[in-house]
C-alpha cells in the first residue's frame, strides 16, 4: 500500500464516555495544570532571580522545570478542552505536531536527568573538581545536546507514525496523539515502523539509564568509602530527589513505549497516559523543592521580600 494518507483529521474521543465523570475530571485537570504551571515556571523565576541558586546543578534543575511545563502543555489543555467537549476534532498536521513537541521535550526530560546524574557524580565523586569540570560552557553544551538529540529523535518518530497510511479509520480511543494510538489506526503494515520505533526509543531510554546507572554506582562507591555519617546523608540528600524523579519518569516511559501497540490495554495505556502527561511534571517541582533546603530558603527569601 502507498504511503498515502487518505484521512484530513482525527477524532480524539478522550478519557471517558461517562458523561457523569467529565466535570470532576476537567475540574481536576484543570487544577493540575495551575499547580504545574505555577510550580515550573516559578521554580525557573525563583532560580533566576535567588544568585544562590545559579550553579550547575540548579542550571539543570530550572531546564527540567521548563520541559515538564513545556510537555504538560502540548497535552492538558487538549485533554482538558476534551472533556468538555465529549469528543474533539484534531486535524492531521496538528496531531503530528502534539506527537512531535510532546515526544521532543518527553525526550529532552530523559537526556536531563543522565546530565543531572552525571552532574551529581562529579559533585560527590569529584568535589575538587567540580567547579572547573562543570564549567559554564560545558553545562550549556550538556543543556544544548540534550535539545538537539531529542528534537532529533522526534523528528523520527514523527516520521516513522505519520508514514503510515490510515485509510478512513480516524477515531482515535485516547485523549491526545500518543504514537501506540496513533499507529494502531493504521491500514498498512505497521511491523517494520514499530520495530523501528522501539529500537531506537529503548536506544533512547537504555542510552540515559545506563548513564545514571554508572553515575549512582560510582556515587554509591564513592558513599561507602566516606567515613562520616553526616558526609553519608549530606551525599544521599543531594541524590534523593533526582532518584525519585528518575524512578517516577523511567517507570511509566518503559511501560508505555518498550512494547508493541498490540499489547497495549487502553484502559490502562489511558491511566499511565495521565500519570506521566500530568502527574509527573507536577510532582517534579514539589519532590525537588521539598527535599532541598536551598530553595526553600530562596523561596521563603523572595515572599519576605514581596510582602
Amino acid at each position: 500500500m502507498e504511503n498515502s494518507t487518505e484521512v484530513a483529521a482525527f477524532l480524539l474521543l478522550g478519557l471517558t464516555d461517562d458523561p457523569r465523570l467529565r466535570l470532576p475530571l476537567f475540574l481536576a485537570f484543570l487544577l493540575i495544570y495551575a499547580i504545574t504551571a505555577l510550580g515550573n515556571l516559578g521554580l525557573v523565576l525563583l532560580i533566576l532571580l535567588d544568585p544562590r541558586l545559579h550553579s550547575p546543578m540548579y542550571f539543570f534543575l530550572g531546564n527540567l522545570a521548563l520541559v515538564d511545563f513545556c510537555y504538560s502543555s502540548a497535552v492538558t489543555p487538549t485533554a482538558v478542552v476534551g472533556l468538555l467537549s465529549g469528543t474533539q476534532v484534531i486535524s492531521y498536521s496538528a496531531c503530528a505536531a502534539q506527537l512531535f513537541f510532546f515526544t521532543a521535550f518527553a525526550t529532552v526530560e530523559n537526556y536531563l536527568l543522565a546530565s543531572m546524574a552525571y552532574d551529581r557524580y562529579v559533585a560527590v565523586c569529584k568535589p575538587l573538581h567540580y567547579p572547573t569540570t562543570m564549567t559554564a560552557k560545558v553545562c550549556a553544551g550538556l543543556i544544548l545536546g540534550c535539545y538537539v538529540c531529542a528534537f532529533l529523535s522526534a523528528s523520527f518518530y514523527t516520521g516513522d507514525t505519520f508514514s503510515l497510511s490510515f485509510c478512513k479509520l480516524n477515531a482515535i480511543p485516547h485523549f491526545f496523539c500518543d504514537i501506540p494510538v496513533v499507529m494502531a489506526l493504521s491500514c498498512s503494515n505497521r511491523y517494520v515502523n514499530e520495530l523501528a520505533l522501539i529500537d531506537v526509543a529503548s536506544f533512547v531510554i537504555l542510552l540515559a539509564l545506563l548513564i545514571i546507572l554508572i553515575s549512582y554506582v560510582l556515587i554509591f562507591n564513592s558513599i561507602l568509602k566516606m567515613r562520616s555519617g553526616t558526609g553519608h546523608r549530606k551525599a544521599l540528600s543531594t541524590c534523593a530527589s533526582h532518584l525519585t524523579a528518575v524512578s517516577i519518569f523511567y517507570g511509566t516511559t518503559i511501560f508505555m513505549y518498550l512494547q508493541p501497540s498490540s499489547s497495549h490495554s487502553m484502559d490502562t495505556d489511558k491511566i499511565a497516559s495521565v500519570f506521566y502527561t500530568m502527574v509527573i511534571p507536577m510532582l517534579n517541582p514539589v519532590v525537588y523543592s521539598l527535599r532541598n533546603k536551598e530553595v526553600k530558603s530562596a523561596f521563603t527569601k523572595i515572599i519576605l521580600k514581596a510582602i
